[in-house]
């Protein structure tokens, strides 16, 4: 029997647009996935940014248990949550010209490396000059964000264009403009954003795909231990000492 409260109505569309991404994006996943073990095997550094809401998947690869310890977050000041006050100036700090490059060019990113670049819309002009810099200083560029965006919305970057015009793979999270998946009768703005569950799961599937494919070349993934089981902190002192020099979230 259909649940039809508001809740069971959100996990179903939450539930809908799990199951379109992990059919209608297996292939790209697999790609980004293979991309970054291809980078860390070659000795290559892992990145992922996103700003807003956005920056909460980022946020959620970096020193995490089971995650890749190789995952540094990419942080633009002003723009990485909605702890910035006013929580608008992150806002307006994503349709900056200039900005992105100026922290790619004082960040540790070099050729070689891999970015996660995370934007919903696509369209402004921070996330489109961070994947357009990245990639002009060799830098492999994974985007995830919702296609729909470049088909309904207009750029605000100067070029007119989206942020999957410049990416080596591109992930659709397959979410409406709007980033809202209820409505109803009694209330004027649709509501219930699935964003977060969509973009966070689709970088976990990635990041799977990674740790699997590092296995099966013979590679142990470097991949970090809860601190809150038995061992866990010196299993994760071991994987420091060993990636210390491609991790700088403990610098």
């Amino acid at each position: 029997m259909s649940d039809r409260t508001p809740a069971g109505q959100f996990f179903d569309a939450a539930i809908g647009l799990l199951q379109r991404v992990r059919d209608e994006e297996a292939e790209a996943i697999t790609a980004a996935g293979t991309l970054l073990a291809d980078t860390v095997i070659a000795g290559g550094r892992l990145f992922a940014f996103g700003a807003g809401h956005s920056s909460l998947a980022a946020q959620d690869v970096v020193y995490r248990a089971g995650g890749l310890a190789l995952m540094n977050l990419l942080a633009v000041p002003g723009t990485v949550g909605v702890d910035v006050v006013p929580a608008t100036l992150g806002s307006a700090l994503e349709r900056v010209d200039g900005l992105a490059t100026a922290v790619l060019d004082s960040s540790p990113v070099r050729s070689g490396d891999a970015l996660i670049v995370i934007s919903l819309s696509g369209r402004n002009a921070l996330p489109v000059e961070m994947a357009m810099r990245a990639r002009a200083l060799g830098v492999r560029v994974i985007g995830v964000t919702s296609v729909a965006y470049a088909a309904k919305t207009t750029s605000r970057h100067v070029s007119g264009t989206f942020l999957k015009d410049h990416c080596d793979i591109v992930l659709d999270s397959k979410i409406a403009v709007g980033d809202a998946e209820l409505t109803l009768d009694t209330v004027a703005a649709p509501f219930a954003p699935a964003s977060t569950v969509v973009t966070s799961a689709l970088l976990q599937a990635v990041l799977a795909t990674t740790a699997a494919t590092l296995a099966e070349r013979g590679i142990e993934p470097p991949l970090l231990r809860s601190g809150n089981v038995d061992g866990g902190h010196e299993w994760n002192s071991r994987v420091f000492e060993q990636y210390g020099d491609r991790i700088f979230y403990r610098h």
